[in-house]
Order: C-alpha cells, then sequence, then structure tokens
C-alpha cells in the first residue's frame, strides 16, 4: 500500500518538474501546461467518491490490481505523446486509476489495522511514504527529464509493475459488505458528474476572461447534479454515499483542512518551479534539488509525529502544522531575483514540517470512528479533498499571476506577479489554521459538557 501511494507522489512530482521541458518541446501554451496538471486532477476528484465505494462494495483488493494496471498503462501512454491532447488524455485516464486505486489502498490499511495506535502509525508511515515519493519525485523527475521528459511517463511504469508483482500474492482483503439494494447507478452518475464539472469550473478559473459563460454553467451544472444526487441518495436503498457520515464535525472539518492544505502546497509549488527556471534560469535538477528539504516529512511522520499525537492529539499537532505552513510561505513572500538558496531554506523546511504535522493526523482524523464497511467512503472523501484543493490551488495562483502579469514579459514583471499570486497559499494556510482552531474550542467545549 505504501509502495502504491509513493508510486502516485512520485508521478506526480517528476511531472510537475518537468513541465517546462515538455512546454519546450511540444510548443505548449502556458494554458495547455497548467491543463496537463489540471487533467490528472480532474479525473482523480471526479471519480473519487465513486472510487471510494466501489472499494467497500465491489472489493477493495480488486479494484487496487485492477486500477493499478490502468495506471501502468495509461502512464506509458504519456512517454509517447506528441501533441498536448494525448498528454491530457493520459493524464486524465490516470487520474480515473488513481481515484479508484488509492481510496482502496487506505481503507485495506484502515480494515486490516484495529482503530488505534496501532492504525495510527500505520497511516502516519502511510503519509510519510506519500510525501516521500512527492519530494524523491522532484529530484528524480530533474534528473530524468535532464535525459528525456518521456522518461518521466515511462519511470513509473517500471515502478508500477514491480508493486503490482508484489500486490498480488501479498494483498489480503477484509470480507465486504454486500450492497443491500444492488448498485446506486443514478447516484453514481450524478456524483461523479457533479464533480467532473465542479472540477471542470475551478480549472477554468485559471483564465477567467476566457468564456466565462461556460466557466459560470460548469459551476451551475456541477451544484444541479450535486442537488439531485443528494435527493437520490435520501431515497436510495443502498445509497453511494450515507449523507449522515458528513454528520460528523471532525471529518467534515478535516475534509475542509485537507483541501486548503493542498491547495496552499500545489499553489505554491507551481510558483515556485515557473521561478526557479524560467525567472532564475536553474535546471529541472537544481530545481528538484532546491525542493527536497521540503521531503523532511518523510523522516518525522513515522518517527515525532506519533510521539506527538500520542502526546497532544491530533488537532494541537495539525494546527501546530498549520501555522508552521504559514510562516514558510510568508517568508517567501519577500523573495528577490537575487535570492540565494539559503534564503529559501527555511521555507522549504517548514513546508516540511506541515505535512509531517497535517497529513497523516488529518487521515486519521477522517477515518477514525468509521464503521469498517464504509471505510473506503471515507478514504474517498479525503482524498477527493486532497485532489479538490490541489486543483483550486492551481487554478487560483495561475489565474492570480496571470492576472497581475498582464502583457508585461520582464523577469521583474513576473517576479511582481508571483509574489501577488503568493498570496493565495498565505490566505488558503490562514483559512485552515481558523478551522483547526474552532475544531478546538469545539472539542474542549464537548470535553466540559461531558465533565458537567
Amino acid at each position: 500500500m505504501c509502495g502504491a501511494i509513493f508510486l502516485e507522489g512520485i508521478d506526480v512530482a517528476m511531472l510537475n518538474v518537468a513541465l517546462p521541458s515538455i512546454r519546450a518541446d511540444l510548443g505548449l501554451s502556458t494554458g495547455m501546461l497548467s491543463g496537463v496538471v489540471s487533467a490528472y486532477v480532474l479525473g482523480y476528484g471526479g471519480f473519487m467518491l465513486l472510487g471510494g465505494r466501489a472499494a467497500d462494495l465491489l472489493g477493495r483488493r480488486r479494484m487496487f490490481l485492477f486500477w493499478l494496471v490502468v495506471f501502468l498503462l495509461f502512464s506509458g501512454l504519456g512517454g509517447f505523446a506528441d501533441e498536448g491532447w494525448v498528454l491530457l488524455v493520459a493524464r486524465f485516464v490516470t487520474g480515473v486509476a488513481a481515484a479508484f486505486m488509492t481510496p482502496a489502498g487506505l481503507s485495506l490499511i484502515t480494515t486490516n489495522f484495529p482503530e488505534g495506535p496501532q492504525r495510527n502509525r500505520a497511516l502516519l508511515i502511510y503519509a510519510g511514504t506519500a510525501a516521500g515519493g512527492f519530494a524523491l519525485g522532484l529530484v528524480v523527475g530533474g534528473l530524468l527529464t535532464a535525459i528525456g521528459w518521456r522518461w518521466v511517463f515511462f519511470a513509473p511504469v517500471l515502478l508500477a509493475l514491480v508493486i503490482l508483482l508484489a500486490a498480488i500474492p501479498l494483498i489480503k482483503d477484509q470480507p465486504t459488505r454486500p450492497a443491500a439494494g444492488g448498485f446506486d447507478i443514478a447516484g453514481a452518475i450524478s456524483i461523479t458528474g457533479a464533480m467532473i464539472l465542479l472540477v471542470y469550473g475551478v480549472v477554468r478559473l485559471e483564465h477567467p476572461a476566457d468564456g466565462p459563460l461556460l466557466t459560470v454553467a460548469s459551476f451551475a451544472g456541477g451544484l444541479a447534479l450535486l442537488a439531485i444526487f443528494v435527493a437520490v441518495e435520501r431515497r436510495a436503498a443502498s445509497p453511494l454515499v450515507r449523507l449522515g457520515i458528513l454528520r460528523s464535525g471532525p471529518l467534515v472539518r478535516a475534509n475542509v483542512m485537507a483541501a486548503l492544505l493542498t491547495a496552499s502546497f500545489f499553489g505554491f509549488q507551481f510558483l515556485v518551479t515557473l521561478y526557479l527556471q524560467e525567472l532564475r534560469g536553474w535546471s529541472t535538477i537544481q530545481t528538484g534539488l532546491a525542493l527536497l528539504a521540503a521531503a523532511a516529512d518523510v523522516v518525522l511522520a513515522p518517527t515525532l509525529t506519533p510521539w506527538l499525537v500520542n502526546r497532544f492529539g491530533n488537532a494541537k499537532v495539525v494546527l501546530g502544522g498549520l501555522l508552521s505552513g504559514l510562516l514558510a510561505y510568508s517568508l517567501f513572500l519577500g523573495v528577490g531575483l537575487d535570492w540565494t538558496y539559503a534564503a529559501m531554506l527555511p521555507s522549504m523546511l517548514l513546508i516540511g514540517l506541515m505535512f509531517a504535522f497535517v497529513y497523516g493526523p488529518l487521515t486519521i482524523v477522517a477515518t477514525d470512528g468509521i464503521a469498517e464497511h464504509e471505510q473506503g467512503l471515507a478514504g474517498g472523501l479525503i482524498n477527493s479533498s486532497f485532489q479538490f484543493g490541489a486543483a483550486l490551488g492551481l487554478s487560483m495562483v495561475t489565474a492570480v499571476n496571470v492576472a497581475a502579469l498582464g502583457a508585461a514579459t520582464d523577469a521583474e514583471a513576473g517576479l511582481a506577479a508571483m509574489r501577488t499570486a503568493l498570496v493565495v497559499p498565505v490566505t488558503a494556510t490562514l483559512l485552515a489554521a481558523v478551522v483547526a482552531v474552532a475544531g478546538l474550542r469545539t472539542r474542549v467545549r464537548e470535553e466540559v459538557l461531558s465533565a458537567t
């Protein structure tokens, strides 16, 4: 399971580092370039809830293995792309595969480890491995891009094959509860359509002046389908998503913070990659190494974080991590064209702390107290939030950056536009911290009431 989440992380990270090289080779516009990233998020976010419930109903092991094969095949397709649309298709289907594979993998962990310290440690190791894949992907992506950007698509094929060969004999599935009323087709169609339209609307925010009516129509259509989905689920004998699961305050807060966490980081990472490679002229390898410091969580998540969680609880650890991220992004607001790496290093290290203290504990909160037969659904919800946040953050920083840059092309204007766009990750992290504080206050109030 850790190997699979590592694969997902390294796949996304390698592509991000290779984006400028892909644009130069295929002649892609900035919009198409961000579209290559967004296509993956569109497939991932659009099908994640369906993927999570499919794991519960159709078998977690079966879903994991089948979609791992699809992930392998379409990652390879991207390596043969000669036009932007082929990359878009490859990344979209790879995202769909990840949408089914990831919640299946997460629920295999939560159903094979009992709730409590043992599961918490497993989930923190899992989260640390995910971050490790992303961090190593930045470096490996730089090395492979120096050879040829197509290798950032071929390398995951080899890794996926190794994981698949190991998974077939090693993964054991827990029995799943049969669907009492059959599979909820109407719910599946409406929620998948809603998620795709909403994510597409978010992606279109990158260029607000380009067909605003279509953007509005995307959001309106997504919200309409979401309303239909809620109506269907209230009447379904075997609902795809039991709406009562959303009455859990900790689960809802965890999902909101998850979206804001990835919105801040993916937006920041996109801006920093363009800053280092296009404004500073750094190579892909130098860029990957510069961002490697943010991988501190690969060590901290399975070591320090479990101790902190046991000592202070998930809520306080999450808040501490978010404050670290808020400081990291705020420090980077003063970035200049002559900054040394030493000036950037504190932000990178603080981002590593943020992920170590937030990603894993949020996953724990989002799956604690959830019945075993709904673990796939809970995993789908939290991963949907992570991916929706990534799409939102990327779109917002792109929209702000493009608007602030205007028609200017010089480096100083580019730097000023980037500083303006950095307000997005700062704001997202601040909002997440506010949600964390609200959760802490609610928890304290509940403890006082129970004591009296």
